[in-house]
């Protein structure tokens, strides 16, 4: 397959504090500041980088991206995702280093991209066939089963300055998905539309590269979606590439860099999380066996709270997560009555039930009519281990959990 698009060695910088630092109305309040003597009304923006004059957004950025391909872009907030995504939809240059496309280009980047808010729906969708070198008649092959896709049909002759975000999104992104571009970029915007949406979307990107052979460039912090999704991976960090490769392999990678695991917590009781009725003092995770969480060993949460009333009826719900923030699993205690002062309660992991992975878990507090009186979440951040190596000649072993059945053969 032939390469698309080819990023060599692209860095990005912003020189603040001076026209051209951000916006043009930025600029302008800051020139008017300097003009009466006053202090910089953006300066706070400044203010968080070291020098106070240049921000590197990227950093020496180099991949390739092949025909058909669905290229996942992750990383955490500042990573530079927007500043690539800009440069890759030519609304920004690159301070040094070179961006090579081949075919027409389709971006969604944020609301409001590529719409003029005075027309209506109807006139955007041309307008914006106009601007990827289609014809009128083109468009038109295509206007129907863009707003049947969109569903804003009862308003695609409204201005969509009266729009929702929402019905903004739907329709930019159907415009987007069916005018036909060889590539198409596509930020965390969707994260504004409803779920049946979002899956609808997915569903699209992925017939647009399988069925369609185009490429997509994705960005998001939905970490499902982009596994499910995508072929390969690129995680940014400061402005860098970390890892191109797989997509569970990189998304793990990610979570490993910047998810912060502890598996034990204190408080004193004067700032313990909750509310007047409980509050948490201690959570920690006691190993049955070794050192480290092995998934062949049990492991026990111990926690201690301190309640300020007594309770006829009071039971605790506790949920696993895995880090990407998919449900594992919710257990419920039997009720009991509970006395004011310090309870103590644990719950154990049986071995051989989890896979290895970064989970998290909350716990809820409920009472006897089953109304939460507290959710604790994010207790506790842990890592489970697999140590078997040698019997892993199979790969890697996928789902949340693994249980180790019984079987009669």
């Amino acid at each position: 397959m032939s390469i698309v698009v080819s990023v060599e060695h692209v860095s990005k910088s912003y020189k603040l504090g001076q026209i051209g630092a951000g916006t043009l109305n930025e600029d302008i309040q800051s020139f008017w500041a300097r003009l009466r003597g006053k202090e910089d009304p953006t300066k706070k923006i400044h203010d968080q980088h070291e020098d106070g004059s240049i921000h590197v957004a990227l950093r020496d950025v180099s991949f390739d991206v092949i025909e058909g391909e669905v290229l996942g872009i992750v990383g955490k907030n500042g990573a530079g995702k927007s500043t690539l995504l800009k440069i890759l939809s030519s609304i920004t240059s690159p301070t040094s280093g070179t961006i090579k496309m081949r075919g027409r280009v389709a971006s969604l980047l944020e609301v409001g991209t590529g719409f003029h808010p005075e027309l209506s729906g109807r006139e955007n969708i041309f307008l914006n066939g106009a601007i990827l070198g289609m014809t009128r008649n083109e468009v038109a092959r295509k206007f129907d089963e863009i707003v049947e896709f969109s569903g804003v049909s009862k308003f695609i002759d409204t201005p969509v300055k009266r729009y929702s975000s929402g019905m903004y999104v739907r329709l930019a992104f159907a415009v987007a998905a069916h005018l036909e571009p060889e590539i198409l970029i596509v930020d965390e915007v969707l994260a504004v539309g409803d779920a049946d949406f979002q899956k609808k979307c997915m569903g699209k990107m992925k017939d647009v590269s399988v069925g369609e052979g185009r490429t997509v460039l994705f960005v998001s912090h939905n970490m499902e979606a982009v596994k499910n999704l995508c072929n390969r991976v690129v995680l940014l960090d400061k402005g860098g590439v970390i890892e191109i490769g797989n997509p569970s392999a990189t998304i793990n990678t990610y979570f490993r860099r910047n998810s912060s695991l502890f598996s034990h917590i204190k408080y004193e009781a004067e700032n313990a999380p909750g509310n007047d009725l409980i509050k948490l003092l201690s959570a920690d995770i006691q190993l049955s066996e070794g050192d480290v969480l092995d998934i062949r060993h049990a492991f026990t949460f111990n926690f201690v709270f301190i309640l300020s009333q007594n309770f006829d009826e009071f039971n605790y719900s506790l949920n696993m997560y895995g880090v990407t923030g998919e449900h594992i699993f919710n257990s419920q205690s039997v009720s009991f009555k509970a006395q004011k002062g310090q309870l103590k309660a644990s719950c154990t992991i049986p071995a051989n039930l989890m896979n290895n992975g970064d989970y998290t878990f909350s716990i809820m507090a409920v009472n006897k009519n089953s109304i939460p009186l507290f959710n604790f979440t994010d207790v506790l951040r842990f890592e489970i281990f697999d140590d078997r190596q040698h019997e892993k000649w199979f790969g890697e072993i996928g789902g949340a959990v693994r249980p180790k059945l019984d079987w009669k053969v």
